[in-house]
């Protein structure tokens, strides 16, 4: 399976914070987060038409600060497919991946520019920037990994009784 998009370009240390801000925290409605990502580093990015399919691109340390599985929720549900970064916060990968968004560890993300087009494989462990006809490779995900993600999560791949 390839994830394709395009790219939205965040520095190092995104958190949690400014993924979803505390301020709409008072819903657990999946939507209504969506609308707010990213709202502090860029106001009404959640409510755009173009993130959908999109593919985050950052530095290191994406997703430090508090533990909240709301961030990562609301990045996959306003549209964007894969996360790529230098690194991730342990507990923001864990969430992550038990919710089913894609997430990439690259050595090097500074290849990467806003509106660059990526393919994603992560069964391959690679990406390819059509962008800049440049391909990547990182480690290719685990079978057990890769099946969490294509059943949409954790609980969705329990539920089928793996």
């Amino acid at each position: 399976m390839s994830i394709r998009g395009k790219v939205f370009r965040f520095q190092d240390n995104v958190n949690t914070d400014e993924i979803i801000p505390a301020r709409y925290l008072n819903t657990s409605e999946a939507s209504e987060l969506a609308a707010f990502v990213m709202e502090d580093i860029r106001p009404g990015f959640g409510k755009r038409e173009d993130i959908k399919d999109g593919i985050f691109v950052a530095g290191e340390n994406f997703g430090c600060g508090s533990s909240r599985e709301h961030a990562p929720l609301a990045i996959k549900t306003a549209g964007i497919s894969c996360i790529i970064a230098r690194s991730f916060a342990r507990i923001f990968l864990r969430n992550a991946i038990n919710i089913g968004l894609p997430i990439v560890e690259l050595k090097d993300t500074s290849g990467f520019d806003e509106k660059d087009r990526v393919e994603i494989c992560l069964e391959a462990g690679t990406v390819f920037n059509h962008t800049k006809n440049r391909g990547l490779r990182f480690p290719p995900y685990p079978e057990f990994l890769q099946e969490i993600i294509d059943a949409g999560g954790w609980l969705k791949y329990a539920q089928k009784g793996k």
